[in-house]
């Protein structure tokens, strides 16, 4: 026994490439700019920087890579001193449109894309993993959503959660 302190978490972060309309993503950029930035300015005490990677803007196209970085997390953490370390997943993605931050708090298994991803891709109505089920499987996250609105609120933020259909949140979630 001894003075452990809270077990350590490591956060992953991904962001997608150029797509449909969008030659240069700000998640691109964000993810590629994260490590330096937070090397600068620090993190909290018992935040660890895991991954910063950037994934292809395609459904299928993305997912060798998508699940090479989860098995990457997987090892470290079965590898590391702890094995009560968390593990957060953040996933950035772009809507064009919006005018606000979305936080999303859940995802369902179904990938519909309006247009052809960076690969062709335009799926509709269809299970991102058919083993779990149908499209109207959800996974949700164990993150406080609610209160990340609010802390982003009072930093001058306007932000919204909403529920996710997206493809790579619920991969990543998977138990």
């Amino acid at each position: 026994m001894g003075s452990e302190g809270p077990p350590a978490i490591t956060i992953h972060v991904t962001g997608f490439k150029k797509f449909h309309g969008v030659s240069e993503n700000p998640t691109e950029i964000i993810v590629r700019n994260l490590k330096e930035y937070l090397n600068k300015r620090g993190l909290p005490k018992g935040l660890i920087l895991g991954s910063c990677s950037i994934l292809e803007t395609a459904g299928q196209g993305a997912l060798v890579p998508l699940y090479q970085t989860l098995q990457s997390a997987i090892s470290s953490k079965e590898s590391g001193s702890s094995n009560s370390r968390r593990v957060i997943w953040v996933h950035f993605g772009v809507n064009s449109g919006a005018t606000r931050f979305a936080i999303e708090h859940q995802a369902v298994n179904e990938a519909t894309f309006r247009c052809p991803d960076e690969m062709g891709w335009k799926p509709q109505k269809v299970p991102i993993i058919p083993a779990d089920g149908g499209v109207s499987r959800i996974r949700e996250t164990s993150l406080p959503v609610e209160d990340i609105t609010k802390s982003l609120a009072k930093q001058g933020y306007v932000s919204r959660v909403e529920p996710n259909h997206f493809l790579y949140m619920y991969l990543s979630s998977r138990p």
